[in-house]
């Protein structure tokens, strides 16, 4: 249970990530970030009224309220990091986020098995390769660097947060929709603060109507994928867990791939070939 649902989790994300890079390519990121959050709130927050999830509030929704403060902060340097490139740098170094649950994992007494120990090594290679590494001549900014790692230690923070969020689904739903409250929040007063120093909110234009769809799919896988991985690490290993869900490079790539016809570097399908190896090692060990 544990791989399906953190492999489901890594499908959700690549594929939001897919749909939030082209996004920004018009729009600014926290108007995408802001934006496609309020949508995942509005659905979230009728899950719960027909749920009955208001039960299930407690003192474990503060781990809720901080993940929703850590998320905006996470997705905006992410696609500010992309946007100043090289992606080729930005997305793998981006896995380094399955650090902090994974540390987490064995700081409670977590000791996965040799078998394991080797997946995750096969599977974070995988990860990595799969982004398409800068082997030479890529200028790196220092600020890409910077916001980078902010991006990995924040959706670390999240994977952690959000599995101590609760401990059933009708709670999951409640923390959830808690989590895109505060990130809504959050990044609605960034975004205001922005708008006040001069930085346009929308593009040239407004906001296409073709735009919505995308940016619910983005909010929607998002908010998903943030379920599927805290059942996920509740029914089994968080160390598992973690590696297993950091796949979504992958996804986004083969997502290019299908999409936008983009060909995949020698160096990105040894990376899928060695993620799914590592897949099938913690699967089975």
């Amino acid at each position: 249970m544990t791989a399906f649902f953190a492999l489901t989790t890594s499908l959700l994300w690549g594929l939001a990530d897919f749909g939030g890079g082209l996004l920004t390519r018009r729009t600014p990121a926290l108007t995408v970030v802001v934006a496609s959050q309020a949508i995942a709130a509005t659905v979230l927050g009728a899950i719960v009224v027909a749920t009955g999830g208001w039960s299930e509030a407690g003192p474990r929704l503060w781990f809720a309220v901080a993940a929703g403060l850590a998320g905006p902060l996470a997705l905006f340097s992410f696609y500010k990091a992309l946007a100043l490139g090289p992606m080729g740098v930005v997305s793998p170094l981006a896995t380094l986020s399955v650090a902090v649950p994974v540390g987490v994992g064995l700081v409670l007494g977590e000791r996965p098995g040799l078998l394991q120990v080797a997946g995750i090594a096969v599977a974070v290679t995988g990860v990595v390769l799969a982004g398409g590494p800068q082997l030479r001549g890529a200028p790196v900014q220092r600020r890409t660097i910077l916001l980078t790692l902010v991006a990995a230690l924040g959706f670390g923070t999240v994977f952690a947060l959000i599995t101590e969020a609760s401990t059933n689904v009708t709670g999951l739903f409640l923390s959830l929709f808690v989590q895109r409250v505060t990130s809504v929040a959050a990044g609605g007063a960034a975004l205001y603060a922005s708008v006040r120093r001069g930085t346009p909110a929308l593009p040239e234009g407004g906001l296409p109507r073709t735009a919505l769809p995308a940016l619910a799919f983005v909010g929607l896988a998002d908010v998903a994928a943030n379920g599927t991985y805290a059942v996920a690490a509740q029914h089994g290993p968080v160390t598992v867990a973690a590696v297993l869900a950091s796949l979504y490079p992958v996804v986004t790539a083969l997502a290019a791939r299908g999409f936008l016809s983009e060909r995949l570097r020698a160096v990105q399908a040894a990376g899928a070939g060695l993620a799914l190896l590592g897949t099938l090692l913690l699967a089975t060990g």
